[in-house]
């Protein structure tokens, strides 16, 4: 027999903690995009339509045409992160309303990384984080390899207290180490926390004494409404400084740019900073430099034009997908109405599974979404669903909700 037949051969040797790692049900959907006959509300992935790609080319250029800026660029760099780039950053928080310094600033690839050096940060086994129901499943699996615990995070019309979640959090073997939430147009729900719910979350945090995380990847996409101040700005009000608050803010360019260059931020107290960079030195080292020497030349030049250019372009697709869905969908089903960002989530009878429709979706009608129990960590959600508005184009949003609302309809009938 081949000494290669057992796939197991190794399973006795990993780290229990491997146990908690399951793959991204989103991930596994977005291998459907290949397919041209299916119209796909699944990932969350930005219109490449709106890559400014001729600027990207151009800054590529730009960049290595001088032989010592392109040294610089292919280089090993500093952990921290491009000082220039840290720089803009510190500027763009401060039209936040968030003040702070270069210090308060790690570069990193992508929001995601940010989240899973947090994770590393603050959770042992078994301490508890708190997240919403849904929440964001991408924190899920970040998080996942340091074997937390979970406790659902209410903030408006409940009697949960600071001791119930000390005293769950014990229950399990842990402590409660943060909270968790994305706070504008959240991915999956699309909701949007208010003003009296974000201090009700300081409140909490001050009571139990953890760090808040806000993570704010859609928080440039409004499309209506008005702005609310982030958590972060409202703590720094009360507390007087960055340096004095308990907020940590993950932002991207992923969501206005472009995902493929893998450049994000964590702002944050300088003595979190400084640990943060001691997990990314241990992890990856730096981050690309040419990634954030381009990525420094876009927002330089370009960040307010993309912003407006992805709001104008998203909020048409919102709409379109918003009045589809009035249009053809049974009664029975609900959806929320995101003033911002790229999802829409829809509700279903109770009767409805939206993993096991989601196959007929694909099989029958060429359509995909994500089913909504993979954003919730008590095994809930399983009639609801997550679609996305930003990918398709406006006739195929229109096209695609018609046939989900013909598969709903015969599910019910």
């Amino acid at each position: 027999m081949s000494e290669h037949t057992n796939p197991n051969i190794w399973e006795p040797k990993f780290a229990s903690r491997t146990d908690k790692m399951q793959a991204s049900e989103i991930r596994e959907l977005l291998k459907l995009l290949d397919r041209p006959d299916l119209i796909s509300f699944a990932g969350g992935i930005p219109d490449p339509a709106l890559f400014p790609i001729e600027k990207i080319r151009s800054a590529y250029q730009s960049t290595l045409a001088n032989v010592e800026d392109a040294n610089r660029a292919l280089q090993y760099s500093v952990s921290e992160g491009d000082p220039k780039l840290r720089n803009w950053i510190v500027g763009h928080m401060a039209t936040r309303g968030i003040e702070c310094e270069a210090e308060n600033i790690l570069i990193t690839n992508g929001s995601q990384q940010g989240l899973e050096f947090l994770g590393k940060l603050f959770l042992s086994p078994n301490d508890t984080a708190l997240v919403t129901a849904p929440t964001y499943l991408g924190a899920l699996q970040a998080f996942a390899s340091n074997e937390p615990a979970y406790d659902e995070l209410k903030l408006e019309q409940t009697n949960r207290t600071a001791n119930s979640y000390s005293q769950s959090a014990k229950a399990a073997g842990g402590e409660v180490k943060f909270a968790y939430v994305v706070p504008d147009f959240a991915n999956p729900s699309g909701e949007t926390m208010n003003e009296q719910a974000r201090q009700n979350l300081l409140k909490l945090s001050r009571e139990l004494d953890v760090p808040v995380i806000e993570d704010c990847p859609y928080s440039q996409l409004r499309y209506d409404g008005e702005e609310i101040a982030s958590i972060q700005a409202l703590d720094i009000e009360t507390c007087g400084s960055i340096d004095n608050s308990r907020v940590i803010y993950c932002g991207t360019f992923s969501k206005v740019f472009t995902p493929g260059l893998r450049v994000g931020w964590v702002c944050a107290t300088r003595d979190i900073i400084k640990r943060l960079t001691l997990i990314k030195q241990a992890s990856d080292l730096n981050s690309s430099a040419i990634n954030q020497s381009v990525m420094l030349y876009l927002a330089e030049r370009l960040f307010d034009h993309q912003v407006k250019t992805a709001r104008d372009s998203y909020r048409k697709k919102r709409d379109a997908m918003l009045e589809a869905l009035q249009s053809y969908m049974p009664k029975g089903v609900s959806w929320s109405k995101p003033e911002g960002g790229l999802f829409i989530w829809v509700t279903l009878p109770k009767e409805i599974d939206t993993s096991a429709l989601l196959k007929k979706a694909v099989d029958e009608e060429k359509i995909a979404f994500v089913p909504g129990h993979a954003f919730f960590v008590n095994d809930d959600g399983h009639n609801t669903m997550r679609l996305s508005f930003s990918l398709p184009d406006v006739t195929q949003i229109e096209a695609g909700i018609k046939r989900l609302a013909k598969l709903v309809h015969s599910e019910l009938a």
